[in-house]
């Protein structure tokens, strides 16, 4: 699994820096007090069961004492940039201090001057790939898109992406939130696109489109945004979703339904999502502590639990800080092997043209 994803990240073992002083390196006492000052900190976009974030929220709370104000937890990464620009001069509880939205959102909104520049402790423990040089975004986590697949109503499991087209599922297939705003869904497509295309990026957003659109008129397109609970009562057989919450989903569930987690043959599509600090945070202090948290030892562990492979794991691996019954519940390491991370500007390209095109070419309302 470690060789699997130190590949898959494409890091080079000069790029793993950290030493095991600075990986347990804590948040010096003045910000947590200035922290403990404001007293809150205000999140938007964490539903508590991806990522395991209902833990980790719960851990900063436990260790810092701060109350944690929780937004819109179903929001998608646009809404968490909309939410910044709509509360610019806003200071009160619908004002997100932090967000953590998908890689392409982090360059787009230091661009528009939406977030402020801060470096954690175990800043060179992040591969320099996956953060912004001056401090803007930062690579958090990563995952694979994966098909979650009720197994008391689809008895042979798609193996890829044109196994979905096929007419035994039917009503079917469902999204993980809306592709016109939300980058798990937008990401969905992007890889069926992928898959159809051969593997050309440049025709990926135009190809997963068409690919959409096909399933959508054939009626195996379910416009439902897939989750636990539609997944439970039977209304989204087939959720596209990153492993980390099909796994999650699927095990909340306690075998009702039972359930399986396909990583497709192709069009293997892994995704970085990235924290940020809103340039007009209310609590700025709070949310500088907040990643402090995050960054940790024990927040990035906190995502691996639930089943995210956080943006350290080669750091935390190399320092012996990985218990092996979290390795053990993820994924083989094969089925990692064809993973793609797409580049910043493939991404803001299929972005571009998924979220633009969607109703044109795809016509179906998600919600």
């Amino acid at each position: 699994m470690i060789s699997n994803i130190s590949r898959l990240l494409s890091l080079s073992t000069a790029m793993i820096v950290a030493s095991t002083a600075i990986a347990a390196a804590e948040p010096s006492a003045e910000l947590i007090a200035a922290a403990k000052k404001e007293g809150t900190l205000t999140t938007i976009a964490l539903p508590h069961d991806w990522c395991g974030y209902g833990d980790v929220i719960a851990g900063f709370k436990a260790k810092y004492g701060l109350e944690v104000n929780e937004l819109n937890p179903d929001a998608g990464s646009g809404d968490e940039v909309e939410a910044i620009k709509a509360n610019k001069g806003n200071t009160g509880p619908q004002a997100p201090d932090v967000i953590d939205v998908g890689l392409s959102f982090g360059p787009s909104a230091k661009k528009d001057g939406l977030i402020q520049p801060y470096k954690v402790s175990t800043w060179d423990s992040i591969p320099d790939s996956a953060k912004d040089a001056e401090g803007y975004w930062y690579g958090d986590y990563y995952g694979v898109l994966s098909f979650l697949v009720n197994k008391d109503l689809v008895k042979e499991s798609p193996a890829d992406w044109a196994d979905l087209k096929k007419s035994d599922y039917a009503n079917t297939v469902a999204l993980a939130g809306d592709p016109r705003t939300a980058n798990q869904a937008v990401q969905g497509v992007y890889a069926a696109g992928l898959s159809a295309s051969g593997g050309d990026a440049a025709k990926a957003g135009e190809e997963g489109l068409k690919f959409f659109a096909e399933l959508n008129k054939a009626g195996n397109f379910v416009p439902v945004v897939g989750k636990a609970a539609p997944f439970a009562q039977g209304s989204t057989p087939i959720i596209v979703a990153w492993d980390y919450n099909a796994l999650s989903w699927g095990q909340s569930l306690k075998g009702n339904p039972p359930f399986e987690v396909i990583v497709p043959k192709t069009g293997v599509v892994a995704g970085v999502y990235v924290q940020a600090i809103s340039a007009f945070a209310p609590h700025p202090n709070a949310a500088k502590l907040w990643m402090e948290y995050l960054y940790s030892d024990e927040g990035q562990l906190g995502w691996l639990k639930g089943y995210c492979h956080p943006i350290r794991f080669n750091d935390l691996a190399k320092n012996n800080k990985i218990p092996k019954d979290l390795l053990d519940k993820l994924p083989p390491a094969a089925a990692y092997e064809k993973a793609v991370f797409p580049t910043l500007e493939e991404q803001a390209a299929g972005k571009e043209a998924i979220t633009k095109n969607w109703d044109s070419v795809v016509g179906a309302a998600v919600k």
